[in-house]
């Protein structure tokens, strides 16, 4: 049988493709959750001595005070996935649709160049600008407006602002990715049939790019309900987000067998609501990310 070598030269590049992919899926996701999975079921009973159980499970829903961050900040990541959608989907539409040539490139870098520095120092920038010596406070003395210093920071709206802030850029992106591939006759064949700007974004704009929505959504939700800097530089003591709880099990308290399993309610709890988003909206994992 005579062998193809275009034919086993695509198996090679497919198998170069893949193999690096495939181990960074296995190292770096599969073979570290299954290890966390484990340890999750460890009950500590002694000193380096342990059983196989749920404990760890019921120790969560057993605590109020667990069960109340993780509503906290699974409603607080909500609401700052919505403010994010709404701030960049007319964003995203100047980009995509309406701004031209130059124009159209300084705009996408303006969005992309908070992200050219990491996330502590865009959280330490905000730092600076709200605390109670920071610029903000100064210029609200030096115009007048209030007698002494203010302190901005450490309060649920700044939480918001950081989340919103560190996340604006994976919304805009796979909006202007879906935007851009609606064909502008459809936005002018609306208008000739006597709509509105409000009608046609209604019926035409946003069934169009309800995929990149959907795609930003999930990745703004995740992002942010699993952020730790932002919540607890901003918020302080007071933040009370769920990542921290995790981080005081793991780190302060070195209880790893009650951290992953706080993780993996946090990963079920993710789960559970982005697959509930997907049944709202109609949409897939396959359609989202094929499109």
């Amino acid at each position: 049988m005579p062998v193809d070598p275009r034919r086993d030269g695509r198996r090679l590049a497919l198998l170069l493709v893949a193999t690096p992919f495939v181990l960074w899926i296995l190292l770096i996701v599969v073979i570290p959750h299954v290890d966390l999975l484990l340890i999750s079921l460890h009950e500590k009973v002694a000193p380096r001595v342990f059983k196989t159980g749920i404990r760890n499970y019921v120790e969560f829903f057993g605590e109020p005070v667990y069960v109340q961050a993780l509503v906290r900040t699974v409603a607080m990541s909500l609401l700052a996935t919505a403010l994010t959608l709404v701030i960049a989907f007319p964003v995203a539409y100047y980009i995509a649709k309406l701004a031209r040539g130059r124009a159209r490139t300084a705009l996408f870098m303006a969005c992309l160049l908070p992200f050219w520095v990491s996330e502590l120092v865009r959280v330490f920038g905000w730092m600076m600008i709200l605390r109670e010596t920071g610029l903000l406070s100064n210029l609200l003395i030096w115009a007048g407006i209030t007698a002494g210093p203010v302190e901005f920071l450490y309060n649920d709206v700044v939480v918001m602002i950081g989340l919103v802030y560190t996340s604006l850029l994976f919304m805009v992106v796979p909006l202007i990715s879906a935007l851009d591939s609606l064909d502008d006759s459809l936005i002018e064949a609306g208008y000739d049939l006597g709509g509105n700007a409000v009608s046609i974004l209604r019926e035409v704009v946003v069934p169009h790019a309800m995929p990149g929505i959907v795609a930003g959504s999930i990745v703004v939700f995740m992002l942010t309900l699993g952020n730790y800097l932002t919540p607890t530089l901003l918020g302080g003591k007071s933040s009370q987000w769920f990542t921290a709880q995790i981080y005081t099990q793991f780190i302060t308290r070195f209880n790893w067998e009650v951290g992953s399993a706080f993780g993996f309610v946090l990963l079920a709890t993710s789960s559970l609501i982005v697959w509930i988003g997907l049944r709202l909206t109609g949409q897939s994992l396959s359609s989202t990310l094929g499109r």
